[in-house]
């Protein structure tokens, strides 16, 4: 064996050596849930299934008048059209196909909006802790001033200044949310980023990118999973809001949030139209945080205490 040869080996077997020192990223765990998670995820289940084919196998259409009488009460029926298994509302139109329908609109635009939320959060978030310097700055002052201003007063503007059409409270509620999904993501970021496994990727010569969607987005995946489970829940409930304030979805389409606020009138009458909208909203933002506490729990609380803000 040559001299050169030898060398080599030798360069090579210290290379070796050095790397076989520096650490791996952490094995990721299998999610375990307990009973009340999955409660939890029965119900979240059962939700995206009635948003998905509620429309098809609800009795009568969100628009149709079939009642006799407004506020009739539950397992009521009218001649020749049918039972309504949870009575009808103030324009005598049936409940339960309502509640059917309004889920598409109430989950379905949340959980768009989410999406886009997250898709702008993250993204400048884990940019702002990759790059740091001026970006950082830039970015986290911009964040600040939206997270400054009060949500429902933002998306009230908002609303108000370019109407309620579905894109528009779709966009609104995902800049809104995004300001603190970009918080929660460049955390977690400058958190990993600082992590040996993380250096040892540098040492190595990874690119910047090569860090980010192997070490980076999968160390962070599950408080971030974790995290848009809350932010729907917030999503939900500010959706829900503006239309409890007429500036949501807009009449004749169905949504839990208008469905309650149209229907308090039966309330005096003994009516119990707004109660199970109410219900529904009540039972997937539960279900979301039934999940959401499990997986902090198992995590040692340490999600809950990083994903306030």
């Amino acid at each position: 064996m040559t001299d050169a040869t030898q060398n080599n080996a030798d360069d090579n077997d210290l290379d070796t050596t050095i790397y076989d020192e520096l650490p791996d990223a952490p094995p990721k765990k299998r999610l375990k849930l307990s009973w009340t998670g999955k409660i939890g995820v029965a119900v979240v289940a059962f939700w995206l299934v009635i948003v998905v084919i509620g429309p098809w196998i609800s009795p009568f259409h969100e628009a149709d008048i079939i009642g006799d009488d407004s506020f009739m009460g539950i397992w009521t029926s009218t001649e020749g059209e049918g039972v309504h298994i949870l009575g009808t509302d103030y324009l005598e139109r049936d409940i339960f196909s309502r509640i059917m329908w309004g889920a598409r609109m109430t989950i379905g635009i949340s959980v768009l909006a989410t999406l886009l939320a997250y898709l702008i959060g993250v993204t400048a978030g884990i940019a702002a802790a990759v790059k740091r310097g001026w970006i950082d700055m830039v970015l986290s002052r911009v964040n600040d001033a939206i997270l400054s201003l009060p949500t429902i007063m933002l998306g009230l503007l908002i609303v108000v200044a370019l109407g309620s059409s579905i894109p528009i409270l779709i966009g609104t509620a995902a800049i809104i949310y995004a300001s603190s999904v970009f918080r929660i993501a460049r955390a977690f970021g400058q958190e990993i980023m600082v992590m040996d496994y993380v250096e040892s990727a540098q040492a190595r010569g990874e690119t910047i990118w090569w860090i980010i969607f192997r070490e980076v987005l999968p160390n962070a995946a599950m408080p971030l999973a974790t995290d848009f489970g809350l932010r729907l829940v917030f999503v939900v409930l500010f959706i829900s809001s503006l239309s409890f304030l007429g500036l949501g979805i807009q009449p004749p389409a169905a949504d839990w949030g208008s469905m309650v606020r149209q229907n308090l009138e039966g309330l005096q009458y003994g009516s119990l139209a707004p109660v199970w909208p109410a219900l529904a909203i009540a039972s997937f933002t539960i279900a979301i945080n039934l999940i959401v506490d499990d997986i902090s729990a198992k995590s040692g609380g340490d999600l809950a205490r990083k994903m306030i803000s």
